[in-house]
């Protein structure tokens, strides 16, 4: 008669594992291995990248000097020099405020700003520093040429996503996606400006500065609809490097 060892079955008090349970539990714990190891590797290809932003020092503790726009958000509108071409620079504040309150008093007027650029891509924002980071330029200011009207560039239909132009830029990585929604939220809620993430180029672009369709700051109902896909419906327009989309409508999305 086989002892229970010899007919396959595993006993405790016995020192031997029979050879075919011992077989079929090294084959077990092999595939389990390679599956775990092939699901990180696949999980891991398919993870969003937290995206190439970063803090850039780009004015070593000097001021842009340019004509201040607040509509929809503070904008510095800076001319040409021998570095850099004309350029329409979005304005954030420290923490997840924005800088309207200090702005608005220079609205159409030449204006210093200093602080610490955040950049991804062709977005970039300068986020300003305390006290004398933004002030009138003065005597320095005197001699800037009036800023060139918007170029229309038409009616738009774009499908991509809502996020603050902070965050998107670098300050956070990610700076999209669900795991990024509460942030955004609070970043325009508390001045921030907001960025459209199109999934397609608009005049070789991918991030727009989003407004109302009267220019004013983006429509509050829109608040609820950041970091997940929308399709939204506006026109765009150019000034200088900076695309800003006016929209009109929510046209569809997930939660739309």
């Amino acid at each position: 008669m086989l002892r229970p060892a010899e007919r396959g079955f595993f006993v405790g008090y016995f020192k031997k594992v029979p050879s075919d349970v011992k077989v079929l539990m090294i084959g077990f714990i092999v595939f389990f291995m390679a599956g775990m190891a092939s699901a990180s590797v696949f999980l891991s290809l398919n993870t969003e990248s937290p995206g190439s932003g970063s803090y850039a020092d780009e004015l070593h503790g000097e001021h842009l000097i340019g004509t201040m726009e607040v509509k929809p958000y503070p904008i510095l509108r800076v001319p040409a020099n021998d570095k850099h071409p004309a350029r329409a620079v979005m304005l954030g504040g420290s923490g997840k405020f924005g800088v309207d309150n200090r702005a608005l008093p220079l609205s159409g007027k030449a204006a210093e700003v200093g602080g610490i650029f955040v950049k991804r891509g062709d977005l970039e924002m300068l986020l300003v520093g305390a006290g004398d980071d933004l002030k009138a330029a003065g005597e320095r200011g005197q001699m800037l040429a009036p800023v060139p009207p918007a170029q229309d560039l038409g009616r738009w239909r774009l499908t991509g996503e809502i996020c603050d132009g902070k965050c998107s830029s670098g300050a956070m990585k990610p700076g999209t996606g669900l795991a990024h929604k509460a942030c955004a939220n609070l970043c325009i809620s508390g001045g921030v400006p907001p960025v459209f993430v199109s999934t397609a180029p608009v005049d070789g672009h991918i991030f727009l500065l989003l407004a109302g369709k009267d220019g004013g700051p983006m429509p509050k109902a829109l608040l609820n609809k950041t970091s997940v896909p929308v399709v939204l419906e506006g026109t765009v327009e150019r000034r200088d490097d900076l695309l800003i989309f006016k929209v009109e409508r929510l046209v569809g999305g997930v939660g739309a």
